[in-house]
């Protein structure tokens, strides 16, 4: 009876190591491969929280580039924090109306949303980045013919007044609907969808990271800066400007006041009486 069972036994193991092995090499076949299916991140990973993280990440970061502009601008050109926070405001607004519209359009198509985003986001600070000084220029333009004094980029009255800033906001996130809307007409080119599939990445939380972090950190970096630049370069400008003129005028005040001393000595000293004897 033993060796029966031990003849069982043996036989049952011979039959449970080919399908174990079998089992093993379905496994193995079922495991995910590095193909169009599975590759980069799924719908929904932009918002999902690791996304939010990175980005609320990275607005702190790019952020941060804005605070170290201000701190390296020299000290007689240095704007006060209160016009600082209004300048660097209206910018942080335009570039989460874009950041969304972003979001919003990688998620609209079956492709990686990641890559979809890169594309727009690189198309932004290339393309997009002249469409916006031209906006600006262009608006500037209008405002200076039209003598709009509340609309001037950077200026915002003395005492500082809120509708100002909130009208200089209004123009600003126009421009950038301007410019979102001429980048969405790029896009349409199917070269794109061509190009969004050749995305070498296989882990989804390190191509979010790429997307997300890394490649924005250093555009923004840039973007911030120049943007900056183009919202406060007139009001400088101006400024410089009537610097030098009230420097002028101070300097022929003193002559008019030098010469008039003058002349008010002179006849003095014509009608001063002599000395009595």
């Amino acid at each position: 009876m033993a060796v029966s069972g031990v003849s069982l036994l043996s036989q049952a193991g011979d039959v449970a190591a080919p399908a174990a092995m079998s089992s093993s090499n379905t496994s193995v076949s079922a495991s995910p491969t590095p193909d169009a299916d599975t590759r980069g991140c799924e719908n929904g990973a932009l918002m999902d929280s690791f996304g939010i993280f990175l980005q609320g990440l990275l607005a702190m970061v790019a952020f941060s580039t804005l605070m170290l502009k201000r701190f390296r601008e020299p000290k007689h050109e240095r704007r006060p924090w209160r016009i600082w926070f209004l300048d660097t405001s209206k910018q942080a607004i335009g570039m989460l109306f874009i950041h969304f519209a972003n979001v919003y359009l990688s998620d609209l198509t079956e492709e990686d949303p990641c890559s979809l985003y890169l594309i727009n986001f690189l198309l932004d600070a290339s393309l997009g980045m002249l469409l916006i000084y031209a906006g600006v220029r262009t608006v500037s333009a209008i405002v200076e013919w039209r003598q709009w004094d509340a609309l001037r980029f950077g200026e915002y009255g003395e005492p500082v007044q809120c509708t100002a800033w909130a009208g200089q906001c209004a123009l600003y996130i126009l421009i950038m609907m301007f410019e979102k809307v001429l980048i969405i007409l790029v896009l349409l080119i199917p070269q794109w969808k061509k190009l969004a599939l050749l995305n070498p990445i296989n882990n989804p939380q390190l191509e979010l990271a790429i997307v997300m972090l890394i490649v924005p950190f250093f555009v923004n970096a840039l973007m911030f800066w120049v943007v900056d630049n183009f919202l406060m370069k007139k009001g400088r400008t101006k400024a410089k400007l009537e610097e030098r003129e009230v420097g002028e005028d101070v300097r022929g005040n003193r002559k008019v006041r030098y010469r008039r001393a003058l002349s008010h000595d002179d006849s003095e000293s014509e009608v001063r009486p002599g000395p009595h004897h």
